[in-house]
């Protein structure tokens, strides 16, 4: 009796744990002293961590506390659908981690003290033996997550091709656009089982908070899978994100009205307009990215990049009681929070909002709020002619294996919208 107690017992106890650890990994939010944090590849500008097998990748961020604080990295790893996986550690590490970050330095001739920090991975006590969905958390001192970040490592085992095009559906035909792809194993090789063994996931923009999962292919041609759905891989198109430059901080500049200095520099940004309902307009953006840089010192932004108070204006009737409005871009990671919320200003009818941000190229649009959902485009419009970028990620769980595997990347841009 007491044995078939305690196994009833844990046995719902490990149903629950598994209900607890088994959602998806929500990316943990920086505190508001943890600023500018840069996660991406050695070789290109864009911040999406996602680097082949072997290669290397860094991550950056500023403490503005400025005190040389001691921060730690740990390195979790993921199922296909970001669930945990059963792998041990040293299935998927070599090496440790839960190690210091010893690579820091001390922000120079700037007004905003601070301490860049940097990660470089892998590295002599870290590597990876296998691709698929990794997460970064980075600890303080005292065992406390400061913040977290996904990341991923692939395997170039496969082929996908890949094209944009409008949607069929007449309601949506002028706002969204589809993502339409196919898959190819190598040559000599085949899939196994591909309708429960291969796992699609597309991204659009690097945001993980829109993406689609989990696409099944609808037919195959021979060997190759077929994924030419309309409705399943559809994203709205959105509109081309309004950005501001501010590497030279003491000076007016591409959407910088005007600048004052106080304790910090004060950069106020020319006033949008809600967009919604205009005509599509291209404008060359980086998809809401932000690029750290600077004018003042040499060419080390990463310590003699300053920080300034950046004021936004949304220029608007009050909307809705029920919406909030937010300034929305990789700066914040795409989050939704206090720091980067807009207050309604009856006097001038404008919203406005304050972020304190490092000197560069920023990319930024607004999103509205409601207690039931997140309205990506609410403010800025949606249109099937917008220029966006499409990340294809294909995972497959070998044979015997007990993980799932990123077999193939692919990215492709809307840029020529196939009709």
């Amino acid at each position: 009796m007491l044995k078939n107690y305690w196994v009833k017992h844990f046995a719902i106890l490990g149903y629950c744990f598994q209900i607890l650890w088994g959602q998806n990994p929500q990316e943990t939010d920086q505190p508001q002293f943890i600023k500018s944090i840069v996660f991406k590849n050695q070789s290109t500008e864009i911040q999406f961590p996602m680097v082949k097998l072997g290669e290397s990748f860094h991550l950056h961020f500023d403490d503005l506390n400025g005190d040389e604080r001691n921060y730690y990295y740990r390195i979790k790893y993921f199922n296909h659908d970001w669930t945990p996986s059963n792998l041990f550690q040293n299935e998927y590490l070599k090496g440790f981690d839960n190690l210091r970050i010893e690579n820091y330095q001390t922000s120079f001739n700037t007004l905003q003290p601070y301490t860049h920090y940097q990660l470089d991975l892998p590295n002599d006590q870290t590597q990876f033996l296998i691709s698929g969905n990794y997460l970064l958390e980075i600890f303080d001192e005292s065992d406390e997550m400061v913040f977290s970040r996904r990341f991923l490592i692939y395997e170039n085992l496969s082929t996908v091709e890949a094209s944009v095009f409008r949607t069929r559906d007449l309601e949506f035909y002028q706002t969204h656009q589809s993502v339409q792809f196919s898959i190819s194993p190598l040559k000599g090789a085949y899939f196994r089982d591909p309708q429960n063994q291969i796992h699609v996931s597309i991204i659009q923009n690097d945001q993980w908070n829109t993406a689609l999962n989990n696409l099944k292919p609808q037919y195959n041609n021979g060997s190759r899978l077929e994924y030419r759905y309309d409705t399943e891989s559809r994203f709205e198109g959105g509109n081309e994100y309004l950005f501001f430059d501010s590497k030279d901080i003491q000076i007016t500049s591409a959407n910088v009205s005007y600048v004052e200095l106080n304790r910090l520099y004060e950069t106020y940004l020319t006033p949008n307009f809600l967009r919604r309902g205009y005509p599509y307009s291209f404008t060359q953006d980086i998809n809401g990215d932000f690029i750290v840089r600077t004018l003042q010192g040499s060419e080390n932004g990463d310590i003699e990049a300053d920080y300034s108070w950046v004021h936004f204006s949304l220029s608007a009737p009050v909307l809705l009681e029920d919406q909030e409005i937010y300034i929305y871009g990789k700066f914040n990671n795409y989050q939704l929070n206090e720091e980067n919320k807009m207050y309604y200003n009856p006097s001038l009818e404008i919203y406005e909002g304050v972020v304190l941000l490092k000197q560069g190229i920023y990319n930024y649009k607004y999103v509205a709020k409601t207690p039931e959902s997140n309205l990506y485009n609410a403010i800025c419009g949606s249109h099937a002619l917008t220029e966006n970028r499409y990340l294809i990620l294909v995972y497959y769980r070998f044979f015997g294996n007990q993980y799932d595997s990123l077999i193939g990347i692919e990215e492709t841009s809307s840029f020529e919208v196939i009709d």
